[in-house]
């Protein structure tokens, strides 16, 4: 469920928000940035694929050595489908494009599908901003410690703090420095006490947003 690491081997640290396909997109913007992938480091918050043109294009990018990613509810969803051999609700989910492939392109895509089975749920990273908690929708808890046992549902999908973030209520969580989210797509990044709301929704027509730790 988790996994830590230690910023100190990186020159920079990027935590991206929801990619869905949008690789190019990506790219331009690490491009802008001077990313080099020798030294530096890009964490995604999940939702690599569905809705934008190039999702095996986004898996692909988990066997490169100078990028990480949580798992997202629609890793888990594809994930879901191919175990079950029930389609529906990854496809109505941004799914479509699976289906569209040929069968060699299908037995390529599952290979990296599958490969998201390893991808961690919780990402610790301590870098020059101090600790650092990537997870995709929520740490479902006040307190975060690691490999504490907290739901991987709601690590997935939970969007209540958020909701009551957005009301004026709620606090932070305690036990590290900062908290990295994804999952629900705003009109921009939103910040409360520790925690970093940043899928804004690229898309969907927002924008890509990368926020530098290091």
């Amino acid at each position: 469920m988790y996994k830590s690491f230690d910023g100190k081997k990186w020159r920079h640290i990027w935590v991206v928000s929801d990619i869905h396909g949008c690789y190019q997109w990506l790219i331009d913007e690490l491009t802008q940035r001077g990313f080099n992938p020798d030294e530096d480091l890009l964490i995604s918050v999940g939702d690599l694929i569905d809705r934008g043109p190039d999702s095996v294009k986004c898996l692909q990018l988990t066997q490169e050595k100078w990028f990480l990613a949580v798992r997202g509810n629609h890793e888990q969803m594809a994930l879901d489908a191919l175990e079950n051999n029930d389609f529906a609700l990854w496809t109505i989910n941004g799914g479509i494009w699976f289906s569209r492939l040929t069968s060699s392109q299908k037995i390529k895509a599952v290979a990296l599908l599958q490969a998201c089975r390893e991808l961690p749920h919780i990402i610790e990273i301590t870098c020059a901003n101090g600790r650092n908690v990537i997870a995709h929708a929520d740490y479902p808890s006040s307190v975060y410690l690691l490999d504490k046992p907290v739901s991987l549902h709601r690590v997935l999908w939970n969007r209540e703090r958020l909701t009551r973030l957005l009301n004026g209520e709620g606090e932070g969580i305690s036990g590290a420095d900062h908290f990295w989210f994804g999952h629900t797509p705003l009109n921009k990044r939103s910040d409360f006490h520790n925690l970093n709301y940043i899928d804004t929704g690229a898309v969907f027509g927002g924008t890509l947003t990368l926020a530098q730790l290091q």
